[in-house]
């Protein structure tokens, strides 16, 4: 983007030494003006050249310290030996053991393990602990159990493993190859700033050379009719917009920064404000990655628990007698530990030694319950067998705390119906019942409901043991089983999910009010996935599925007409088998969308598929997974707490405090952008009108020259280029978040409208103003306007230095040179004092500036005095520095364009006002820009 602009400034500086070489080799006098513009105009485009590039560079130092790792090691079994070696000189072949807390070294095919669980969350979405076994369980290799991914973490267990790939020829390495095969698109505001290069650029040179060719008939020399075609060139070269729109970008990256968004490509903010799809991953990303309990099952009720960061609003019964003995379950029969040191860290926020779900139950009892280690303290576990794939329950054996009691307590949970089948008794109000096939039957509902919801369910039962059989000296051997496992008394159900942040929903709800459609686009369950798209507002409330329609009507899917479905769940194996038109027609006809058990190939296809709907695509993702889709996308966007390094290198803006909600803080930010550039490049466009119309004037009409070159460039480098940066300050419109995201083929950076309006409408305003003075100053000191025309070539001959004015007075070559200069100066300050109606006029497109707030922006107050000191110095300062070509004015001359600027404010008001009460009409959508 930038390189646009620095291609357009550099032609406009080549063209001014040009021209400047030419009249110094007429008037070897100029040689100051040529080398002090030639100076200002340079060090303009290295400063913002090096501004531009500290900007980018910053941003990318901060994401190389992402990049550093700590080298990792392996056990491995070598020449009957075991060794630890670094991971990279792992090859085919070699035997490794990993234990609970090992990062899996590579691609392994397990060959025996004991009670082995790994988190693929990074990988393929899931947040529960997947179990590994030596079974061949699935011909997907992300679903069979037989292997471990490298760079997976192994949570409790051990395995032994056969490596079976290392490096590229991991599955990480095929998502690593993925992403970088991946080319770098051109961002949406790169493609709207060359286009306004161009536009700018076939202007300028379109006006100039039939200019040029209307002087050479004119019979002008054809040196003359070069310098016209050069200034004319320059004239319309917006110098100081380079600056402009870096700084704008820069402006917003750093306050985004404060808000915890990182954003390491300066174009990506403008690219979030286009959006029109987020494809969202699931797993950190709307949800929490964390899982946590949510329903509760006893008495025959269902209870919702406090999922929200911090558990601290539990509504639940807790004066029933069975949550009592469900609340000892939960605590006893969990082998997961707080990490000692943490008294001072919030329960919530404590690093946890075990699995994700038995985290979930530690933390959980642990707000409710109060010092779970000193409960398991006073309850000593005697036995334990531990849960594993095959029996599906976990079990311990405890001595009661109550010294009157001396049995010992069986607590067991697992798997729901596995619970089930090894009871004959449920507790119902504290009290056992016999477990009848209305309890029975009470408790499938139950299963059914949660499951239905997504969520993980977990079933507990105990037993007390009698003294009779089991005294206190008592030695249980879990390998004989000599204690009971049947004949258990059921308590209830428990089940978890990881829930969604507190701040998505009301994300999502702002972006669809934004005409922003989520997809979610996850590996995890089609039924988790679908649930955690209600919960968080990604499916509507009142949409229906096919599937769902199908169950309402009970007819057969095939029945069922698409098109009365609002919402869709598309799983990875339904998007195998889809054509690209099949996957194009669902994208446009489902405005609701969630793909389930999808792989990284896959979520590459679909935003290929969303690109391809002229759709600005950002994609949101942590894992390794989401790294090709986040490259391809037109922003990708990485959490930062969560996220894995591949995520974020390949992302172009990374969330530091994993929130979603920031999204839409980044899209208000970067359609605020869009706006600001618009008003910006409006604000510099018109003036061209002014600067250009002294050179058509001065050829056709043939006047003494109103405007001289570097009059022009001090209005483009100096007055105009803090105001133009000062609206990058502005605030949003009330209607931002409301309107539609642009089409990045229709919606242009710089429309017709936009040109016309800034062209011929305030153009031609400022211009008739800035003649207006032009006249004035010339009539007062003797030269009535109708005397000026065609007197451009005796007033320019060196030889004539009797030249009579409309009275009589007769003016010498220096003195008609000196009432150039102050003509140029009368100009300039008609331009100033119009362009400060028009930069108030800026601050909105469509509201009044009174509904926006004529004092919000105080940068445009600075703007506007900047304006006015800089005019005061040319003026008065520096007026007698002939070289600048700037002259004392009168101080009356200030003040005659002060109507034109006031009629550029009342006529932009009269615009807007009409805009507002006729949305959609003609006048609406020809001078809305």
């Amino acid at each position: 983007m930038v390189g646009g602009f620095s291609i357009l400034l550099w032609v406009g500086a080549f063209l001014c030494y040009i021209a400047f070489g030419i009249q110094y080799s007429n008037n070897p006098s100029s040689s100051l003006d040529n080398v002090y513009l030639g100076s200002v105009l340079i060090l303009v485009v290295i400063l913002t050249g090096v501004f531009a590039y500290y900007q980018e560079a910053k941003s990318t130092n901060i994401m190389s310290s992402f990049s550093k790792m700590i080298p990792q090691q392996a056990l491995v079994i070598r020449d009957s030996e075991k060794k630890v070696i670094p991971a990279e000189q792992l090859v085919a072949g070699d035997i490794v053991e990993v234990k609970g807390g090992d990062q899996i070294p590579a691609d392994i095919r397990v060959l025996s393990a004991q009670g082995c669980r790994v988190d693929n969350s990074c990988l393929t979405g899931e947040s529960e602990p997947q179990s590994r076994c030596c079974e061949f369980t699935h011909e997907n290799p992300l679903e069979t159990k037989n292997i471990c991914f490298y760079s997976t973490t192994c949570l409790e267990g051990t395995a032994t493993g056969l490596v079976i790939s290392t490096g590229d020829r991991t599955i990480i390495g095929h998502i690593a190859s993925l992403a970088s095969g991946v080319g770098n698109e051109k961002t949406p505001i790169a493609i709207e700033i060359e286009h306004f290069v161009h536009m700018v650029a076939g202007v300028a040179v379109s006006i100039g050379v039939l200019f040029f060719i209307i002087a050479v008939c004119l019979k002008y020399q054809v040196l003359d009719a070069i310098i016209f075609l050069i200034s004319i060139i320059v004239a319309n070269v917006p110098e100081g917009l380079l600056a402009t729109v870096t700084v704008t970008l820069s402006l917003t990256a750093k306050r985004m920064a404060k808000k915890n968004c990182l954003v390491k490509n300066l174009e990506a903010v403008e690219t979030l404000g286009s959006t029109s799809i987020i494809c969202s991953d699931k797993t950190g990303t709307l949800t929490q990655n964390r899982m946590t309990v949510a329903h509760l099952w006893f008495d025959n009720q269902i209870f919702v628990a406090d999922t929200s960061e911090d558990h601290s609003n539990q509504l639940f019964d807790q004066s029933s007698r069975t949550w009592a003995s469900l609340s000892k379950i939960i605590t006893l029969c969990n082998r997961a530990e707080f990490k000692p040191g943490q008294e001072s860290v919030p329960i919530m926020k404590k690093t946890v030694v075990g699995d994700a779900s038995e985290t979930a139950l530690l933390k959980f009892s642990e707000v409710i319950l109060g010092d779970v280690m000193e409960i398991r303290k006073r309850n000593r576990k005697v036995a334990e067998i531990p849960f594993n794939s095959t029996n599906k329950f976990q079990l311990s054996i405890h001595e009661t705390e109550d010294p009157n009691d001396k049995r010992f307590l069986l607590v067991m949970k697992g798997a729901p119906e596995r619970v089930l089948e090894k009871c004959s008794t449920v507790m119902i109000h504290g009290e056992e019942q016999p477990l009848d096939k209305s309890t029975a039957k009470a408790f499938h509902m139950a299963y059914m409901e949660l499951g239905g919801l997504g969520e993980r369910v977990l079933g507990f039962c105990h037993l007390y043991l009698p003294a009779d059989k089991f005294p206190e000296n008592y030695s249980f051997d879990i390998d004989t089983m000599n204690f009971p496992t049947s004949n258990l008394c059921f308590v209830g159900l428990l089940s978890m999910i990881d829930p969604p942040r507190s701040t998505v929903p009301d994300a999502v709800t702002k972006c669809r009010s934004a005409g922003i459609k989520v997809i979610m686009v996850t590996g995890d369950h089609p039924i988790t996935a679908k649930a955690i798209a209600k919960s968080v507002g990604i499916i509507s409330a009142n949409s229906e599925t096919v599937e769902d329609i199908a169950n309402r009507l009970n007819v057969a899917v095939e029945q069922v007409n698409k098109r009365d479905a609002k919402a869709a769940v598309v799983t990875g194996q339904e998007l195998k088998d889809m054509s690209p038109e099949q996957l194009d027609e669902i994208l446009s006809n489902y405005p609701e969308i969630v793909f389930a058990r999808t792989s990284p190939q896959q979520k590459l296809i679909i935003v290929e598929g969303c690109q391809r709907q002229d759709a600005v695509v950002a994609v949101t993702g942590d894992g390794v997974n989401d790294s090709p889709a986040l490259k391809k996308a037109d922003i990708g966007i990485a959490m930062g707490i969560a996220g894995s390094d591949a995520a974020k290198n390949a992302a172009d803006m990374v969330l530091l405090d994993d929130n979603f909600a920031s999204i839409v803080t980044g899209v208000e930010e970067g359609r605020l952008i869009f706006d600001n550039l618009k008003k910006t490049i409006a604000y510099t466009l018109t003036k061209n009108i002014a600067e250009l119309c002294p050179f058509l004037i001065y050829i056709i009409v043939g006047l003494p020259l109103p405007i001289g070159t570097i009059t022009i460039l001090f209005i483009d480098l100096g007055t105009d280029i803090i105001p133009s940066i000062a609206l990058a300050y502005e605030k949003a419109e009330s209607d931002i978040m409301n309107r539609k995201p642009r089409h990045k083929k229709r919606d242009r950076l710089v429309n017709a409208p936009l040109a016309v309006y800034s062209y011929l409408h305030i153009g031609l305003m400022q211009a008739l103003g800035a003649f207006v003075v032009y006249f004035t100053v010339y009539a007062q000191e003797g030269f009535q306007p109708t005397s000026l025309i065609n007197l451009r070539v005796d007033w320019e001959k060196d030889d004539v230095n009797d030249l009579e004015d409309s009275y009589g007075q007769e003016w010498t070559r220096y003195q008609r040179r000196h009432l150039e200069w102050i003509g140029y100066t009368g100009f300039f300050t008609g331009i100033l004092v119009q362009q400060i109606a028009d930069l108030i006029i800026r601050k909105t497109r469509r509201n009044s500036i009174f509904q926006q707030g004529l004092f919000r922006n105080k940068v445009i107050w600075v703007g506007i005095a900047s304006q006015i000191i800089i005019g005061l110095i040319l003026s008065y300062g520096l007026g007698s520095v002939t070289a600048l070509s700037f002259a004392v004015l009168r101080p009356q001359y200030w003040f005659v364009a002060v109507p034109h600027a006031i009629l550029i404010w009342v006529y932009d008001e009269v615009r807007k006002l009409f805009i507002r009460l006729y949305p959609g009409s003609w006048w609406d959508k020809n001078m809305y820009y």
